[in-house]
């Protein structure tokens, strides 16, 4: 392979040939992830004389048609959905979480997390109460209202904590409830003990 064909572009316009971060926002996972599915043979990589990982768009293709939309093959661990507006959990919790054999999705708001509802059904639900625009309480209700309660397995946490919510949780039909500010280690230990890999 020359050094041209790195830059060759699909049909689409975009490049046949994506780096490690770029195939990583591609199918949706972290950095972490995919270097350990090509550790894997899950996902074949080319390397450079650098020893950086590129992937090809239509090997990335072929492996999300084997795994279907979550990426989770048969083999794969349970999938987790995280709704929450901070970036920074939700990617602390996606790394923790995958590295313990997860796949996880994340969502910003509880509309985009209704959309990833829709793509794929998720093992579980991780999702913060306090968003703006549509709270996690309205997010459950129209999770519940599509699929049924307790048909997925939510587990919700907020940094407004007192007796009431953690009851009320329960009593809306969530698995569990945490308050923040919170060691993110608690929501990825109560994970661990409601969905095991």
């Amino acid at each position: 392979m020359v050094r041209g064909d790195l830059q060759r572009l699909a049909p689409t316009g975009e490049p046949d040939w994506l780096t490690l971060g770029q195939a990583a926002k591609y199918l949706g996972v972290a950095q972490s992830t995919i270097r350990k599915w090509s550790d894997q043979g899950r996902v074949p990589a080319f390397y450079t004389p650098g020893g950086h990982r590129r992937y090809k768009r239509a090997d990335l293709d072929a492996f999300l048609e084997r795994s279907g939309p979550s990426g989770a093959t048969s083999g794969g661990g349970p999938v987790v959905l995280i709704v929450d507006d901070d970036e920074r959990l939700r990617e602390y919790v996606r790394v923790n979480l995958e590295m313990e054999g997860y796949f996880v999705r994340e969502a910003g708001n509880a509309e985009e997390g209704l959309r990833v509802l829709d793509e794929s059904t998720p093992d579980l639900v991780l999702l913060d109460v306090m968003m703006p625009e549509v709270d996690g309480w309205e997010m459950l209700r129209r999770v519940q209202e599509r699929h049924g309660v307790g048909s997925i397995p939510v587990i919700m946490f907020s940094g407004k904590v007192d007796e009431q919510a953690a009851s009320e949780a329960a009593s809306r039909g969530a698995q569990g409830f945490i308050g923040k500010p919170f060691n993110p280690q608690q929501l990825i230990d109560q994970t661990k003990q409601l969905l095991p890999t």
